[in-house]
């Protein structure tokens, strides 16, 4: 008899109606009813045990749950994932950790899957990735060895005026340095800027942009006239490939959050206020998952280098020829004019032979391109 044909209460009554008839020794009952002969003892001893009703199945649910989380501590999580709505349950956990280290606070993954119920979860679309080659960027594993810089894409702020965020990173401890409100995009605020940050924190090694202005520019070795201030200096400018923006993808990653947390302020004032919040949150409170959950605050310690102030003399080898640069961009080179770049206008270049009458040319030690044999214009150097 096909044990699936009734219900299973069905037949267990008559299996046990059958065995109470005499009938029927429990291997024939087992035969008859398709089940193994312990089920057959199974149920024989739950009616002799009680009524019928016990032949019921048993639930298996446990009667304790030691996994269940409090409904104080749920509460906690969802308070701290309102307060911060864009975070994820790795960074809400750690943040209540550090805030309350007596309470044994769930796993990040029990966390999420508790949000993800009460709807609080905010579901990513994930882009599919193209692989490329990338230029190898220099190793930064310590603060001050690369900054970062870019301006965040500009937005309209509720006066309906246009907002451009400047931002500047440290590489290796992530923490940000500079989030200013600017008008517009122009050389002299954002050297004012950094003017204010090599005060600060003393200067990196390098600075690391991509090749828009004011960083870059179309001419000669891609130079503008604040990469020329950074070389003056003994800092290295150094830039992404176009189109590459992941070869700069700490400092994108952190746009990202601006992007999905930075409120829309009335005018630059305000907007500022709202941009030194969130650097503020970014660098001290927020956990940072790359960062073994630490702080960017935890880890940055101010540079050696010292900002002088003004702008060193600069010294070539006595083998290398110095020409002045001119107002127009060009240099006099063997009676003739060679155009250079006007980034830099009032500039001692150097000249160095590196074949018969070939010469690659450096500002201080920065090569910015190499003028062949019997040619009038400077080829770019590969920077």
């Amino acid at each position: 008899m096909p044990w699936n044909q009734e219900s299973p209460m069905d037949q267990r009554i008559k299996l046990v109606i059958d065995w109470l008839s005499g009938d029927f020794t429990k291997s024939q009952l087992a035969r008859r009813f398709g089940v193994s002969r312990p089920t057959v003892d199974k149920w024989i001893s739950r009616h002799v045990e009680g009524d019928l009703k016990s032949l019921a199945e048993v639930s298996r649910r446990p009667h304790t749950s030691p996994n269940k989380t409090d409904d104080e501590i749920l509460a906690r999580i969802v308070a701290m994932k309102e307060a911060h709505n864009k975070w994820g349950p790795k960074k809400l956990v750690e943040l209540l950790r550090i805030d309350d280290p007596s309470v044994a606070w769930p796993s990040p993954s029990t966390a999420g899957q508790w949000l993800d119920r009460f709807g609080l979860v905010n579901k990513r679309r994930f882009k599919r990735r193209y692989s490329s080659v990338h230029r190898v960027m220099r190793e930064a594993n310590e603060p001050n060895k690369t900054w970062c810089a870019d301006y965040k894409g500009q937005f309209k702020m509720l006066n309906a005026q246009m907002c451009y965020p400047l931002t500047v990173t440290d590489h290796a401890s992530r923490l940000i340095l500079a989030c200013r409100a600017h008008p517009k995009i122009m050389t002299q605020p954002v050297k004012q800027a950094f003017e204010r940050l090599f005060q600060e924190y003393g200067m990196p090694e390098v600075i690391r942009s991509d090749n828009g202005v004011p960083f870059a520019s179309p001419g000669l070795a891609r130079m503008s006239t604040l990469a020329v201030w950074w070389i003056r200096l003994g800092i290295y400018p150094e830039r992404t490939m176009p189109g590459r923006p992941a070869q700069n993808g700490r400092h994108e990653r952190m746009h990202r959050s601006l992007k999905l947390e930075l409120p829309l302020g009335e005018n630059l004032i305000e907007q500022q206020l709202l941009l030194e919040h969130f650097r503020h949150e970014f660098n001290y409170i927020r956990p940072h998952e790359a960062l073994g959950m630490k702080r960017p605050g935890d880890l940055y310690v101010p540079s050696t280098r010292a900002y002088p102030g003004c702008l060193p003399d600069v010294e070539y080898a006595a083998e290398m020829e110095v020409r002045s640069v001119r107002q127009n961009g060009s240099i006099m080179w063997k009676g003739k004019l060679v155009f250079v770049s006007e980034a830099l206008s009032g500039e001692r270049i150097g000249l160095k032979e590196v074949e018969d009458d070939v010469w690659d040319l450096y500002l201080c030690d920065y090569p910015l391109g190499r003028l062949g044999r019997g040619m009038n214009r400077v080829q770019a150097s590969n920077v």
